[in-house]
């Protein structure tokens, strides 16, 4: 298969992650190793270009600068041989590097002043330059030589992104702009070389030297050495000409190929979405006979229908999150199970709860909350009839109140308590163990946090609202500040309240009640007065059994969808490696 083959056939793994862009490698690739146009006996060899290129810097006027020392290359040093009539050279042979300006604050101003220049910097480096978020320098800190040039390519040299260091834009006219210390410009000898070095500058030949000679913490620093010992394929001029056009050619071909999968996508998009919506919007059934019964079951079968053809048109995991968000979604809105008449009324379970914790408080075991009763709360209009809407903290252990933990852990300590904090917090596959232990005597004064096995986590400083249940091999634990400890009373179901805590509206209540100071944090208090719907106990488990069903058809989506990017990505690579075979 050739180059022009595989463009054919790119439908066939376009749902490959990147397909795109793997692609527009691969095409820069095969441009930098002389495989993308053929080579002609008749073109006047690289080394006859080189010696004009040597010629015009010895006769620049600017050629009493000091000239860097720059290795020959040896035969050991090229990734592969030069195609006919090409030759290695050092990247520094072909161009000088001009750094950026430095300058102070006293020196800047926040919009043009007479003898103020804007100044370019790292983020104006992009697919081309961008002149967005400026700032203006004293023209007097600018050196002739620092302001941009026609055929220059600017340059990131430090930025905290690794990526971002060493990427470069052309500049396709004279500005009247400098650039910034972090900056630089690729000054080519001869502007014979400009749109070839545009297509090296985008290779990964290039940025595979560049990742490696990027050093620092922090800030990564692209070496004016590394820039320099870069090894650079200079092909003859006439060939360059030909990569360059047939370069232009293949990625405005790339750009039709990723605007109708963006279609595509967007189409895919706007079925799930409708798909999705329709689930959390089936007709109910109507007329006096109608029953909570007959309409869950209407919504039951749509649903059905619905999700028995979403797996033609999941193509990416945000897809299947909005799925799952959608079953979270119905589930706390009543409308994922049918409702039974003979449930035992749940106002009866919460009667019996509040009775105990009346009973705690008369007898003073624990102190009155000063909580709103489920009275106090509105039901939603669309809430089945039997369901309430109660406080969190009336449905908490009164004995185990929402609590957090150790406030200052110290430092590890090897066979110590262990310790939970918020990374460790997950919902099911949990380690043997938490990562970290404390010291026993640190532990001690937060006994009231321990952990017996069962409860359900909640992180309230930095990650709000994810979300754990702690394994049994865990009991003894404690837990860190940034989690609190929520324990339900028998009369909830903790599956059923691990799917409320889940779903978009807690998650949002949690959203809004953050406060931001140090990090983002979520008060005890607030978390108490999160508005829970509360089914009878029956239909809690009903919700929990049909939940689980679901999640487990997601799952398997899921798995599918990762089977499918890996048999696209494997078929991506093998005509790839099929391509440039062919193309040797």
């Amino acid at each position: 298969m050739n180059p022009a083959q595989l463009l054919e056939h790119f439908d066939r793994i376009s749902e490959a992650p990147d397909a795109v862009a793997r692609l527009r490698r691969f095409i820069l690739d095969l441009a930098v190793r002389g495989k993308l146009v053929e080579q002609d006996s008749n073109d006047e060899p690289a080394s006859e270009l080189f010696k004009r290129i040597q010629a015009e810097r010895a006769s620049d006027v600017a050629g009493t600068r000091k000239q860097a020392v720059i290795t020959k290359v040896g035969d050991s040093d090229v990734p592969f041989p030069a195609p006919l009539g090409w030759l290695w050279l050092r990247f520094g042979l072909a161009h000088d590097l001009v750094r950026g300006v430095t300058y102070t604050k006293s020196d800047v101003a926040e919009t043009q002043l007479a003898d103020y220049l804007p100044i370019l910097r790292a983020n104006n480096i992009g697919d081309s330059l961008n002149f967005d978020d400026l700032v203006f320098v004293r023209q007097e800190c600018i050196g002739p030589d620092q302001m941009l040039r026609r055929g220059d390519y600017l340059i990131a040299l430090s930025s905290g992104s690794k990526n971002l260091v060493g990427k470069a834009a052309f500049v396709d006219a004279d500005h009247p702009c400098g650039f910034g210390g972090f900056c630089g410009v690729i000054r080519l000898i001869s502007p014979l070389l400009e749109q070839f070095v545009g297509v090296f500058l985008s290779s990964r030949l290039y940025r595979d030297a560049i990742s490696a000679g990027s050093r620092g913490i922090g800030i990564n620093n692209l070496k004016r050495e590394t820039l320099n010992e870069a090894l650079f394929p200079l092909p003859p001029l006439a060939e360059q000409q030909r990569i360059v056009t047939k370069v232009n050619e293949l990625m405005a071909l790339c750009d039709q190929l990723e605007a109708a999968k963006n279609e595509r996508e967007a189409r895919r998009d706007q079925l799930v979405a409708a798909s999705l919506h329709h689930i959390g919007t089936a007709p109910t059934a109507t007329g006096e006979a109608a029953t909570e019964i007959q309409s869950a079951n209407l919504l039951r079968d749509a649903a059905r229908f619905h999700l028995d053809h979403l797996p033609r048109l999941t193509t990416r995991p945000e897809h299947i999150k909005q799925l799952r968000q959608t079953i979270l979604n119905l589930a706390v809105r009543g409308r994922l199970v049918p409702q039974d008449p003979s449930d035992e009324p749940i106002v009866v379970a919460l009667q019996t709860v509040l009775e105990r914790r009346a009973e705690l408080v008369r007898t003073k075991k624990i102190r009155q909350k000063k909580l709103d009763s489920c009275a106090a709360l509105i039901r939603q209009g669309d809430l089945p009839t039997s369901w309430v809407v109660e406080r969190l903290g009336n449905l908490v252990d009164p004995e185990n109140t929402i609590s957090y933990g150790v406030l200052v852990p110290g430092n590890e300590v090897a066979d110590g308590v262990p310790f939970v904090r918020a990374q460790d917090l997950a919902l099911n596959s949990h380690p043997k163990r938490p990562n970290k232990s404390i010291a026993p005597e640190i532990e001690k004064a937060y006994a009231r946090t321990r952990l017996k096995g069962g409860e359900i986590l909640l992180c309230v400083v930095g990650s709000i609202g994810k979300l754990g249940v702690v394994p049994p091999s865990w009991a003894g634990a404690n837990i860190a500040r940034a989690v609190a400890r929520i324990s339900p009373v028998r009369e909830v179901l903790r599956d059923y309240l691990l799917v409320i805590l889940q779903a978009q509206p807690l998650q949002s209540y949690f959203a809004e009640a953050t406060r931001t100071l140090a990090q983002p944090t979520l008060n005890v208090g607030l978390i108490e007065q999160a508005p829970i719907p509360l089914p009878p106990l029956a239909e809690q488990h009903r919700i929990v059994a049909k939940v689980n069903e679901l999640m487990a058809l997601c799952d398997q989506l899921e798995a599918q969808l990762a089977a499918t990017q890996t048999d696209s990505r494997r078929l991506l690579e093998a005509m790839l490696h099929e391509a440039l075979a062919a193309a040797a």
